[in-house]
């Protein structure tokens, strides 16, 4: 099954290079508690990453310490962890970004860049949500659901709630990912 999921991935991501698609990294968010936006282009461009949906209040909630062991273990390669709180999923996320904040470090450890809450579902989702899901053929169905990005920019595979970011699966994943040029190279 996540097997069929990669190749499924690989084959809209093959259609969709071929319309034209935009690179999903042009786009900037702000950094959950801060005020000036990051150029995900410019700051993560080259870079190996894990996009995932966040909720504090979840029961997947452990898998944060999962995403910083990850992000701490493959940072120095070029990958990064980069988390998008949302409150789509029946409302599992704080209102507020310091408690977000303050959950997510004091209880989990999280160092990996947090940006500012999004919805990742429906009309409202945020561009690069939209994008994950059109280039995957799958929108998050709860939270943390993991995205892994190329050094390219373009979606390798997909995960759901489920698989733990430890999974040998994403793991290997990841350090295929990493063993390619970064571009320009």
């Amino acid at each position: 099954m996540k097997t069929m999921r990669y190749l499924a991935a690989a084959a809209l991501l093959a259609v969709s290079a071929v319309a034209g698609a935009s690179d999903l990294l042009e786009r900037s968010y702000r950094p959950l508690t801060g005020k000036q936006p990051v150029d995900l282009a410019s700051t993560y461009g080259g870079q190996v990453l894990l996009v995932v949906n966040t909720a504090s209040k979840c029961g997947f909630a452990p898998q944060f310490e999962g995403l910083e062991t990850l992000h701490s273990r493959y940072k120095a390669r070029g990958f990064a962890v980069l988390g998008f709180p949302s409150a789509d999923f029946r409302g599992q996320e704080f209102e507020d970004e310091k408690k977000i904040q303050e959950f997510c470090t004091l209880t989990y450890g999280v160092k990996f860049p947090m940006f500012q809450p999004v919805h990742v579902i429906g009309d409202e989702a945020t561009p690069l949500y939209r994008d994950l899901a059109k280039a995957t053929g799958e929108a998050p169905a709860w939270n943390f659901h993991k995205y892994l990005v190329g050094r390219d920019g373009k979606v390798l595979a997909s995960w759901g709630s489920r698989t733990i970011p430890e999974d040998p699966e994403i793991v290997a994943a990841i350090e295929r990912a990493l063993e390619a040029p970064r571009p320009g190279t």
